[in-house]
């Protein structure tokens, strides 16, 4: 079935539906796609397309890439100019460099957006070792560290709208199961687990709370080896303690 056929609202805006199916679909393809292959993957004409094409080119959404369109960084950096984002920004950067120089690992700082954690900073490690993840990464929040943290530390509708659009998603999980564990992670406080992206690596998550909700998660990818200064215990005591400072910095100012 065609995705606008799917989309059938009680309001409807047929422009500005047709943009937003665009970005939806360039923003999950690996390569650019051309004009004709996002015509048949939405199920709508060239001509429906066309002008719709080039108004988001024209406003940066997107640009042309050989004979096909892709995603610009304009909504990633729209996200990143909101109040509440510069803030956390602001206030997190510095704990983060001296996170990483006490500790001699990366780590980074990931925000919410719909079933998605987004990689939103990061510092690399002053060391030889270290892993880092690049800014704009994004996961689903039930295979990822930084997800288990933001929806742990969350008030009963902001978990069930997460769970929603993990649902939208086509996700596959034991919702049951999964709410126990999120359930376990928020009663410690934090969540070690193992990197979904490499073996020997070993993610350690806290959040950065506003007003006892999770706006963010501080990770740090933990590499071990002789060229580490601390283990993981002590290394993650130090992570907590950057995430309180981030999160008294962030409610002091509010």
């Amino acid at each position: 079935m065609p995705q606008h056929e799917q989309q059938q609202g009680k309001y409807r805006a047929p422009a500005l539906q047709k943009g937003l199916e665009i970005l939806e679909l360039l923003a999950g393809a690996a390569d650019a796609m051309p004009m004709v292959d996002i015509s048949d993957a939405l199920g709508r004409s060239v001509s429906e397309i066309f002008r719709m094409l080039q108004v988001l080119e024209q406003r940066q959404y997107i640009s042309r890439s050989g004979e096909g369109y892709r995603l610009t960084n304009r909504l990633f950096a729209l996200g990143m100019a909101q109040p509440l984002t510069q803030d956390l920004l602001g206030n997190a950067l510095p704990v983060m460099r001296e996170l990483a120089k006490l500790t001699r690992q990366s780590c980074h700082l990931a925000m919410a957006s719909g079933a998605a954690m987004v990689v939103v900073a990061g510092v690399e490690s002053p060391g030889l070792l270290g892993f880092a993840v690049r800014t704009g990464y994004q996961r689903p929040l039930i295979h990822s560290a930084s997800g288990h943290i933001l929806m742990a530390f969350q008030s009963r509708s902001g978990r069930d709208e997460m769970f929603r659009a993990a649902d939208l998603a086509h996700l596959q999980f034991d919702r049951v199961a999964f709410s126990d564990k999120l359930e376990n992670v928020k009663s410690a406080g934090y969540i070690t687990m193992p990197s979904p992206m490499l073996t020997a690596i070993t993610d350690i998550s806290a959040p950065i709370l506003k007003a006892d909700v999770a706006i963010a998660a501080l990770t740090m990818p933990f590499v071990d080896g002789p060229g580490t200064p601390l283990g993981m215990d002590d290394a993650r005591e130090v992570l907590l303690d950057m995430t309180a400072t981030v999160t008294r910095s962030l409610n002091v100012s509010s």
